[in-house]
């Protein structure tokens, strides 16, 4: 799995930060950031479950 964002789209809501805190954070205006482009295996599923729930869509999975 490859992970990317794009911060131009983010409303900041923070569903990515609460659901999977390994692989996305926060900037200090609160604009998401990606720790991880390559999850492990064992955080795919949550990663999953954070692009679907994020408002805008912007966290693209590339498998």
């Amino acid at each position: 799995m490859r992970v990317s964002v794009d911060p131009d789209r983010c409303v900041s809501a923070g569903q990515c930060v609460m659901l999977a805190p390994d692989v996305f954070d926060q900037d200090e205006d609160g604009i998401v950031t990606l720790l991880q482009e390559e999850p492990p295996a064992e955080l795919h599923a949550v990663v999953r479950q954070t692009a679907s729930l994020c408002p805008v869509r912007l966290i693209q999975i590339t498998e």
